[in-house]
């Protein structure tokens, strides 16, 4: 069986694990502010706050601007329900903006569509947009950027799928056309912790906010104190936060895998430019290499022809090739027909649906393995 994604682990990463379950401290401790200051060096934001996971980091980077009951924000429909669910959380609506057909993600063109539609009939603009970088490709930041200026909305990048990735020569996560940006350390993303999340931003108050928020809404430092007269042994809740903590074991394989970073990226680029050598004489369409050396290829999606969409899929798992789909459409998830989106609410994420196959790639894909996906794809493609 051939996985569509997997974590590549080594023996300096579980050296790394076993040195903190030696240690005194298995929670929060040394390690989990070590690694958020590297990662704050790789991306070049000015803070860094690890968490549990992305969707916690969602939720979190909802808060910290803000986000409540009677608030909008807006969001991709090709993406992980977390994208949209985090503005649920905290009472928000939520709506989809359609992707561009090109790069599967947030289309600017349609996001201003629907921003002037929005002013000009009246209806509530977003308080926040987030952008999904779909497969590791960055979304055009600048336009939305540009619109966030117009409009007066923030911006949370959901970057799940980015580490690594750049965008204007800028490393995703740089936060320089946003106010948070949000990744995930799942196993099959780029690089992994288990389980576990990470929010960059340039902003100190966001920061503070965001690491009160994530340890039950409580503070210990002497400067944030209403009390100051009280014993060392004292801290107060400011806010209703929750446990949304990163352990050190965790932590200490996240440093682990940072270092190898770079390798994992351009191993993911190797496959990605092998598959486009080897499928561009097929009937199918190819992911953008509009920006193949900023992505950081977490997945390689192709189109197929809609009548065939379902054969393929099914015949290629029938050989042992784990082949997946990213995404069924959010607004199509029974929940929220429930509350009130139409089944077919985007014209282009639609086609995309019907159309869209993830082939595995992974640092760990041999040549061999990939050479017999591209075999079994030939053969079932007319």
């Amino acid at each position: 069986m051939i996985p569509y994604g997997k974590q590549s682990i080594d023996e300096n990463d579980i050296n790394a694990v076993v040195d903190v379950l030696k240690s005194d401290f298995l929670t929060q401790g040394p390690v989990v502010p070590k690694f958020e200051s590297a990662f704050k060096d790789l991306v070049s934001s000015q803070y860094a706050i690890a968490v549990t996971n992305a969707t916690s980091a969602l939720h979190l980077a909802c808060l910290a601007l803000g986000v409540g009951e009677g608030d909008a924000v807006w969001t991709s429909p090709i993406s992980f329900v977390a994208s949209s669910n985090c503005a649920l959380y905290c009472g928000a609506k939520i709506d989809f903006v359609d992707i561009d057909p090109i790069t599967y993600n947030l289309c600017p063109e349609q996001l201003e569509a629907k921003l002037e539609n929005a002013r000009k009939n009246g209806l509530t603009l977003p308080k926040v947009v987030i952008p999904v970088h779909m497969t590791g490709q960055s979304c055009d930041m600048q336009s939305i950027a540009k619109l966030a200026k117009e409009y007066g909305f923030k911006i949370i990048e959901d970057a799940s799928h980015a580490v690594g990735a750049y965008n204007q020569k800028k490393p995703v996560g740089s936060c320089y056309f946003s106010d948070i940006c949000v990744f995930s350390f799942h196993p099959v993303k780029i690089i992994t912790t288990g389980e576990g999340g990470m929010l960059t931003t340039n902003a100190k108050d966001i920061s503070e906010k965001i690491h009160k928020l994530r340890s039950h809404g409580i503070t210990r430092e002497t400067e944030q104190l209403i009390h100051k007269e009280q014993g060392p042994w004292y801290y107060e809740q400011h806010d209703l936060g929750f446990n949304y903590r990163m352990t050190d074991i965790q932590a200490a394989l996240g440093l682990s895998q940072l270092s190898k970073l770079s390798d994992f990226i351009e191993r993911r680029k190797q496959i990605a430019r092998t598959y486009n050598k080897l499928l561009k004489n097929l009937n199918i369409i190819l992911p953008s290499d509009k920006q193949l050396d900023d992505s950081s290829w977490h997945l390689y999606v192709i189109q197929v022809s809609i009548s065939d969409h379902k054969r393929i899929f099914s015949a290629l798992r029938n050989k042992g090739i784990m082949v997946n789909l990213h995404y069924i459409p959010i607004y199509k998830q029974p929940f929220y027909q429930k509350i009130g989106f139409e089944y077919e609410y985007c014209a282009n994420a639609e086609t995309y649906y019907k159309q869209a196959i993830t082939l595995p790639i992974y640092p760990g894909l041999s040549f061999e393995k990939q050479s017999y996906i591209v075999d079994q794809l030939s053969n079932l493609v007319v």
